[in-house]
């Protein structure tokens, strides 16, 4: 096993590089001018301008300033924005509002989204399976901004069973809502993903088999057809959680959490391309992370699969 995970983390080098490379020229050539946006509306001397542009490797080809910036990540510096403040203090504090809101949410998809789709796959085809089939597409077709905005009224103001905005009350209460809101989505999938296997397992050879040995009905759903059911289900959760840790913008937005994402909305209106590549880079390096942990998850779930 430990072969594998050192050969997927060489895989992942130029996976990062090519990752990187791509958010910093994407991020690096939009128009306009950050130094001029620094200014706001009055002038800035060009003797000032160039200085500046030559402190923030501006003045460079886009390639000659990824390799200085991926010099400088190499040496644990995310670089700087162009007020002069370390990246990495901008989002020190910050990472782990949107750590504890990915956790919340995380946490909320696997246990209420794993619990629904066993409810589903074990009544394919009656009651409970079409309402948990009918929920889930009503909560993929309605917009987070939507749903965000409606559970914070009700939720919040109308029926003020849990806080609507901001960290006062500190983890997880805080966070509840919010962390409610960001994994809806992912909570849907996850159900509809544990229905599906899990339906198709049961009627697995496998299955007929452990049942014909005489063993009990629920032995045979835990401790084999669930099991197997969960390989898909755990791959989406992986990938979700990095998705969820970028994917906050607009709930964090919404309910005034001064997480990573607000911070990434502020640093493009204000085109500090390098507080956004920073973050970014962050995010990028935990899906990898999470993306190792889930292969290797695999053979714990499924002793069929074996590390090579």
């Amino acid at each position: 096993m430990w072969r594998y995970a050192l050969r997927r983390l060489l895989q992942a080098v130029p996976v990062f590089l090519g990752t990187t490379l791509l958010i910093y020229l994407m991020v690096f050539t939009l128009p306009g001018d950050p130094i001029t946006a620094l200014a706001g509306d009055k002038p800035i001397p060009a003797s000032v301008a160039h200085a500046l542009r030559e402190r923030y490797n501006l003045n460079d080809p886009l390639l000659v300033q990824y390799a200085k910036y991926m010099w400088g990540l190499l040496h644990g510096d995310l670089g700087e924005n162009y007020d002069g403040q370390r990246v990495a203090d901008m989002l020190t504090g910050r990472w782990g509002v949107t750590a504890r809101l990915a956790v919340t949410a995380w946490l909320f998809e696997l246990a209420v989204g794993v619990a629904l789709g066993v409810w589903a796959g074990l009544r394919r085809g009656r009651l409970a399976d079409t309402l948990v089939l009918g929920g889930t597409t009503l909560i993929i077709a309605v917009p987070v901004f939507v749903l965000g905005y409606s559970a914070q009224l009700l939720l919040g103001v109308k029926w003020p069973i849990l806080p609507s905005a901001g960290t006062d009350e500190g983890w997880p209460v805080s966070y509840l809502l919010p962390g409610i809101v960001l994994g809806s989505l992912g909570l849907s999938y996850v159900a509809r993903l544990t229905r599906t296997s899990l339906a198709e397992n049961l009627r697995a050879d496998y299955v007929r088999t452990a049942r014909a040995k005489g063993l009990p009905w629920r032995r045979v759903v835990v401790r084999h057809a669930l099991r197997n059911s969960l390989i898909p289900v755990v791959t989406y959760l992986g990938i979700d959680f990095g998705s969820l840790m970028g994917g906050a913008i607009v709930t964090e937005g919404i309910f005034n959490l001064p997480g990573v994402g607000q911070q990434v909305f502020q640093s493009i209106q204000l085109k500090e391309g390098p507080v956004v590549v920073g973050a970014v880079t962050l995010l990028v390096l935990v899906f990898i992370v999470v993306n190792l942990l889930v292969d290797l998850l695999y053979g714990l779930l499924d002793p069929r699969i074996r590390y090579r």
